[in-house]
């Protein structure tokens, strides 16, 4: 079960596997963050010959590189190693298991913040995002330039923009550059569960099928305000 708790320099979590710390950035604009977490890694003793901080690091960003830490962020590298404790062999593992201090670079981007990133799709849900590394980002119809419609046709947004001379149709087509603002964001617990006790026969397959289909961590972004929406619409 996660806990946290609200400390002055930063929040602090704690599982039964992984302690982190939430260091909060003090630069205004950061996407990025370094979270410090502790972890005992288990080395194989095929890896024995290899230097142990090396090791480390490459089972480390083996388990966390790419992943969601829920309530942290999505995990991009370590950053550094901070202590190391004594290692210890268990009978019956040749592995060495070892207590490790360290800091994480995660990705979460803070409210309000301002993102460069390129349309993929557009559907009825609002505009899709990708950030190159970071595909999970909805742009909802309330969020979008007023007046906005969708395109069953051609499956795309159009801003409706009302002139002087009359309305022009400027359409969010894919793969153009947008500019958005990060106004909230979602952690999803994908950890698998065991069956109810009561429930009907296949429906928690069902239940861990539409889990599965969540995003373990998603961003809202809004472009109702000048100067957000596609680069083109403000390049002259």
């Amino acid at each position: 079960m996660l806990t946290f708790q609200i400390q002055h320099h930063g929040i602090k979590f704690r599982t039964s596997a992984l302690d982190f710390q939430v260091t909060e950035p003090k630069l205004p604009v950061i996407m990025f963050v370094l979270a410090e977490m502790t972890d005992t890694v288990r080395i194989e003793p095929w890896l024995f010959n290899v230097k142990l901080n090396n090791a480390i690091t490459e089972e480390l960003n083996k388990k966390l590189a790419n992943k969601v830490v829920h309530n942290v962020g999505l995990c991009i590298a370590l950053h550094d190693i901070v202590k190391l404790e004594d290692s210890h062999i268990f009978p019956g593992d040749g592995a060495s298991h070892t207590k490790v201090h360290f800091r994480y670079v995660v990705f979460r981007p803070f409210m309000d913040e301002i993102f460069v990133g390129r349309i993929r799709s557009c559907s009825r849900e609002g505009v899709h995002v990708s950030l190159g590394f970071f595909d999970d980002v909805l742009i909802p119809p309330e969020a979008l330039q007023q007046p906005s419609k969708f395109d069953e046709t051609e499956q795309v947004w159009v801003w409706e923009y009302e002139t002087e001379e009359g309305t022009h149709d400027l359409f969010m087509d894919t793969s153009e550059e947008i500019r958005f603002r990060v106004v909230d964001e979602s952690f999803v617990d994908t950890t698998p569960v065991g069956p109810s006790d009561v429930s009907e026969p296949g429906s928690e397959i069902i239940e861990d099928n539409a889990k599965s289909k969540k995003s373990p961590y998603s961003l809202t972004g809004s472009i109702s305000e000048p100067g957000l929406g596609l680069l083109t619409w403000w390049s002259s």
